[in-house]
């Protein structure tokens, strides 16, 4: 289990006005990039290496939606 004790939470700009219910990331620990619900902060937290949290970014920057 990886310690979170030190990560810095923050939310994304872009969720205000939807009631809270979004993510939070913490970019500050080395190595890891670490995602929880920001309804739930002592609940579990996806831990993703920082190359695949930049291409997930990277894709999501790029998705097109299906009609």
């Amino acid at each position: 289990m990886t310690d979170l004790t030190g990560a810095v939470w923050r939310k994304s700009t872009r969720s205000g006005g939807n009631g809270g219910e979004c993510v939070e990331i913490a970019t500050n620990l080395p190595g890891i990039v670490a995602v929880r619900d920001s309804k739930d902060p002592a609940g579990p937290a996806l831990i993703f290496a920082p190359e695949i949290w930049g291409d997930f970014l990277a894709a999501v920057k790029t998705w097109v939606p299906l009609h």
